[in-house]
This record gives structure tokens, sequence and C-alpha cells, in this order.
């Protein structure tokens, strides 16, 4: 059917009206659509992302050890593969220990030795002892001996004084005074042995207490070498003890350098031991983005070897300078041709405990490190 021309002339203007009106419609919703993308984007950012702060300069990293033998000698056992968890004290390797057996039982009976020296030393410092006490007893008779003597001295002269005195009025004979005399000599010489014998004893005493100081400090020197001895048996067992290495902490055996037969020196590193479960982050933030960051806040880490996976930490600590000063080559900004460069500070990031079912984390893993700093950094 043919439409007349007046109404086809009509119907163009309507339909080029209702395209505009349709081009117009779209336009506004796409800018609503735009508008309300920016508004949230822009609410997200206000509420939220302003207050986040992220780095990808982040690695997982664990205080591991390298375990090693604190006495040199060939490895006899070696009780540990690669990659296997161990408790803190299992045993991971042996060494040949008869020739520190041997030193132990030498220095064992080196200490038995000495034991029998001090008991010897001990023994014949009580015997002069008693000597010393038996000599009191003898100075003692000879000191009352002596005072004897002299009071029989004194009478013998009065005796003497009083029979010349008879003599010259001849009341008595000259021979009763010659014995006398004698008598008074004889009791000068008794009293001249009895000093005699007197300071014999004190020599003999004085020789006792001489025996003393000597049995003391042989005594002394025996306890000496019993102390030596102790220590000879101690560093013994202490080496005989160290011919077994054992793992220092909970972890996973790495770098097994170590086999059966193998000579190793005191020191010698011969594998390491992780503590896969005391892992953490350090994060190396810019220096501009310190600002708000403090202890405790807490910490979600996008771990790149886990596509979606996220872990929880906090921050631990920060570093006491930027990595740049603890370099092997430190920058000097003194040389005239400087060129600021915005530093970075590591900071220690504290794992939380995992979930069950959860990847494990391992050190040298690269992660990237948003901290929440909102609740901080609210007036």
């Amino acid at each position: 059917m043919n439409i007349p021309l007046n109404e086809q002339a009509q119907a163009e203007p309507l339909q080029a009206m209702l395209a505009k009106r349709r081009t117009w419609r779209r336009i506004t919703f796409a800018c609503g659509v735009c508008l309300a993308a920016l508004l949230a984007v822009g609410g997200w950012w206000w509420f939220v992302g302003r207050f986040h702060e992220s780095t990808d300069d982040a690695y997982v990293q664990a205080d591991w050890m390298a375990a090693s033998a604190r006495v040199q000698g060939y490895v006899e056992q070696v009780l540990v593969e690669d990659n296997q968890p161990v408790k803190a004290g299992q045993v991971l390797l042996r060494l040949q220990a008869r020739d520190y057996q041997a030193r132990l039982d030498q220095a064992n009976a080196r200490q038995r030795q000495a034991d029998a020296a001090v008991d010897a030393a001990h023994a014949e410092a009580q015997v002069v002892e008693a000597e010393v006490r038996r000599q009191q007893p003898a100075i003692e008779r000879a000191r009352s001996q002596l005072d004897a003597a002299r009071a029989e001295r004194q009478r013998a002269q009065l005796d003497l004084a009083r029979y010349q005195g008879l003599v010259r009025d001849q009341a008595a004979t000259p021979q009763r005074l010659e014995t006398t005399r004698a008598a008074a000599l004889q009791a000068q010489a008794v009293v001249q042995g009895a000093q005699a014998a007197l300071l014999e004893q004190q020599q003999l005493l004085q020789l006792a207490k001489a025996k003393v100081q000597r049995a003391q400090a042989q005594a002394a020197q025996a306890s000496a070498s019993l102390a030596e001895a102790q220590a000879q048996t101690q560093i013994a067992t202490q080496d005989l003890e160290d011919t077994v290495v054992r793992a220092p902490f909970d972890g996973v055996v790495g770098q097994r350098k170590v086999r059966p037969g193998q000579y190793l020196v005191a020191g010698q590193p011969v594998l390491a031991v992780v503590p896969l479960e005391q892992a953490y982050v350090i994060a190396n933030f810019k220096e501009t983005q310190l600002e708000h960051l403090r202890v405790g806040q807490p910490v979600s880490l996008s771990v790149d070897s886990y596509s979606g996976f996220e872990v929880r930490g906090h921050l631990d600590s920060f570093a006491p300078g930027s990595g740049a000063l603890f370099a092997l080559l430190p920058p000097d900004n003194a040389t005239g041709n400087f060129t600021k460069i915005v530093q970075r500070f590591p900071v220690r990031i504290r794992l939380d405990p995992p979930q069950a079912g959860e990847p494990a984390v391992r050190p040298g893993m690269s992660v990237v490190v948003t901290v929440d700093t909102h609740a901080q950094a609210q007036p």
C-alpha cells in the first residue's frame, strides 16, 4: 500500500524527534552511570582507600640457622633428609665418638686420682694437726718442770746462803757447806736442763705448725688439681655430647651438604633449619608512606605464589634506619653531585597464625602489603 506524500512528510520529523530523544536518554544514562561510578570510587577512596598504604617491595623471611658441629670428626650417621620437618632437640647427625669417649675415660681417671690426692692431703693435715694438739701438753709439762726446777734452785740458794753464815759462825762444818753448794749447782743445772727441754718442746710445736701449713698448702694444691680434673672431665663430657648435632628449634631441613663418612671441622655449616612457623614479612615502605604507620596496625598480604589468597598480620616494628644506611656501600650525599631519591625503610610484619587448610607461606616469597591506617589516621 502506498502512503500519501503528505503523510510521509509528516512522519519523518516525528521519527527524527524520537531518535533524538533516545540518543539523549542514552547519553543521560551513560552520564549517570559514570557519575555513579565516580561517586562510588570517590566515596571508597574517601572512606577507605586514603587510609591504606601499600607496597609490593615486600618478601617473606625467617630467622633460619645453619646447623654445625662444635667438634671435629668423621660423620657416622645423617638422620634427616632434605625438606624434612624436624622438632627442637631432634638429632640431625652423629659424629664418630670413640676418640671423645676415650678422652672422657682418661679425664675420669685423672679426676679419681685427684680425688685420692685430696683425701691423702686432708689425712696428712689431720695428722700434723694432731701433732700440734699433742705438743701443747708436752710444753705445759716442760714449763711445769722448769717452774719446779726454779723453785728447787731458789731453795738450794737459800740453803747455801744460810750455811755460809753458819760456817762463819762456826755453827756448821765446811763439809756441810760444800754439800749445800753442790746441791745449789745441781739445782742450777736442773733449771738449765728444764729451760732447754721447754725450748725444745716449743721448737717442736713450731715445727708441727709448719707441717700443718705445708699440709694445708698440699691440700689446697690437691683441691686445685681436683678442680682442674673436674673441668677437664666436664669439657670431655661436653665434647662427647657435641658429637650429636640437634635441631635448635622446630623447622624444615634445607641445604643438606653432609654425608656419612665426611670429615667435618668445628663450626662448618652442614645443613639449614628454617622455622616456617616463625616466618615474618619485611616490607620496604617509602619514607613518604610512614606518616600514619603505627605498630599493631592490621595488615593484609597478597602472596604472589597463590592467586587470590591473602594472609593477615600486624605491624611489628620499624627499622632504625633506611636500607641505604645499612648498605655495603652507603651513599655519600656530600660529594657535590646530589640527586634526591625517596628512601625506603624496612618494616617488620608479624603474620597471624594460619588457619586450617591454608597454604604454607615460605621464606623468599614475594607479597604485596597493604596496611590499614584508618583507626590511627582519624582525628
